[in-house]
């Protein structure tokens, strides 16, 4: 198992196979706390060996830099099915995440589990809104 691609991003789809991604981002600013995201989503993408066959479990969870848990954990029952491939075979998976409530600034990551297993962590950190008196260059990022 080979996970290609995992990001948090605005919005993702799979297209028959095809994953499109939009926005892809890893800070988050906020006029105020908590800092609540209105919409967003993680795109995984993920190959699978013939050997790789059968059930499996995929869990993600979202934890502050103490290691707290900020939203209720998902796991996804997945069931790998190779057919007549035989070489390799590649799943698209997203999740769309609503109203992501951040109760202070501060790092952030979601971890990516496969079968118990640690296999990714997707970095956010969010940050206050600079001073309007004193504003630094515009950033990069999606306001909240």
């Amino acid at each position: 198992m080979n996970i290609q691609l995992a990001v948090l991003c605005d919005a993702a789809a799979d297209y028959g196979g095809k994953l499109s991604v939009l926005g892809a981002f890893d800070t988050i600013i906020s006029k105020k706390l908590p800092a609540v995201h209105p919409q967003c989503s993680i795109a995984l993408r993920i190959v699978f060996e013939p050997h790789e066959e059968g059930s499996h479990k995929l869990k993600m969870n979202l934890v502050d830099e103490d290691g707290g848990s900020v939203m209720t954990n998902i796991e996804i029952p997945i069931r790998v099915n190779m057919g007549d491939i035989t070489s390799f075979l590649a799943r698209n998976f997203v999740l769309n995440i609503q109203q992501l409530k951040f109760p202070k600034a501060g790092q952030y990551a979601f971890h990516v589990y496969w079968d118990g297993n640690h296999e990714k962590t997707i970095p956010l950190q969010v940050r206050m809104a600079p001073n309007p008196q004193n504003p630094p260059s515009p950033p990069n990022a999606p306001f909240s």
